[in-house]
């Protein structure tokens, strides 16, 4: 769903900017309480999984294939104030990097896929959790909710924004019906994704997961062979925050490269959600040539590398890489102003 440059007007396309920058300042702020010693050194990471899992399209329909948007799953495993800014750095590095997503619509693009995403996924997510019961299974349940209704209500805030400032004369009825249609089937794959990858971290690390840190983990004793709740007498297990996040991040990383760096060439090759309404409908009239068209990662493939896997798998590999340092180096700056926060408040509550 990345807008290109022309499909919204400079009026709209500048207040959708003021917005997301504030959007972004809110969420720095508000991340400082959402990185502590187990999220920040995840964060970027979460970031380069999302940059890897949205080459690997999908066919949603005959001729139209969709991505994962990545707000959903950021927003669970790190925070939703963190996921924001994992999905802005994604959206960044795509724009200036590959020309994916246009830099005027910059503003557009984290709006409909990193705020709004976000907002709607972990708004589902928590108002689920309150009905459902207080287990891991619960809250793979909750995830795959909240991210399937947060890909339509993106696909909604493009509609809302090509209403305000759309460049072609198009039905808005036509847009509406078409965008929300596909992406709701774009949704599901969104929302499979999302539960896979939430689950498998809850089966492995359940602590790491920003959206389940609440539920009651009982240590578990191996007896006749099977595991059984221990006895309230029993030693507590080793404090969450005293177990190292290196092999679960060794573990993603390698999982991003390969995803980015081999498995992209087997994705879908047809037009995303987007890409398809904006073709049949007749949107992209006035679409801009990118201003990065010649950057030589340009269309996720490598200047000048005439193999075609291998160009695209550099290219995949590269754009994790930048991703996962960019993103830490802007978490744990974050991270660092939340200690000089708690330093600052612990000093003056012993001067007083």
């Amino acid at each position: 769903m990345h807008v290109p440059d022309g499909f919204i007007d400079a009026p709209v396309s500048l207040a959708a900017g003021v917005a997301a920058a504030g959007a972004v300042a809110v969420s720095l702020r508000g991340a400082r309480r959402e990185l502590d010693e187990r999220a920040a050194p995840l964060a970027g990471l979460v970031a380069a999984f999302i940059f890897a899992v949205q080459m690997l399209n999908f066919p949603v329909a005959a001729g139209t294939s969709g991505h994962l948007l990545g707000g959903a799953l950021a927003a669970i495993l790190v925070g939703p104030y963190t996921g924001v800014l994992c999905v802005s750095v994604v959206l960044l590095m795509q724009g200036v990097l590959f020309a994916d997503g246009g830099l005027t619509a910059l503003g557009v693009n984290v709006m409909n896929m990193a705020v709004v995403t976000v907002v709607v996924a972990y708004a589902v997510f928590r108002g689920l959790l309150k009905l459902l019961p207080d287990t891991r299974r619960s809250v793979t349940v909750a995830a795959f909710a909240g991210a399937l209704l947060s890909v339509p209500g993106a696909a909604f805030t493009f509609t809302l924004l090509y209403a305000l400032g759309g460049t072609t004369d198009v039905p808005l009825g036509k847009v509406f019906t078409a965008m929300v249609g596909v992406h709701v089937l774009i949704g599901i794959g969104e929302a499979v994704i999302t539960a896979a990858t939430v689950g498998a971290v809850l089966a492995v690390r359940p602590d790491l997961v920003h959206g389940a840190r609440g539920l009651a983990a009982p240590l578990k004793l191996r007896v006749g062979g099977e595991l059984v709740d221990a006895p309230a007498s029993a030693p507590a297990a080793l404090p969450a925050t005293a177990r190292s996040t290196k092999p679960v991040w060794v573990t993603g990383l390698i999982t991003a490269l390969v995803l980015a760096g081999f498995v992209s060439f087997y994705a879908s090759t047809s037009p995303d959600g987007l890409e398809k309404v904006a073709a049949d409908k007749g949107i992209d009239q006035n679409v801009k040539e990118h201003a990065s068209a010649d950057s030589p990662l340009a269309d996720y493939s490598v200047k000048d590398v005439d193999d075609a896997r291998l160009s695209g798998g550099l290219a995949g590999v590269i754009g994790v890489g930048a991703t996962v340092a960019v993103g830490t180096g802007i978490f744990w700056t974050v991270r660092r102003r939340r200690a000089q926060d708690l330093t600052a408040a612990s000093t003056a509550s012993t001067a007083v």
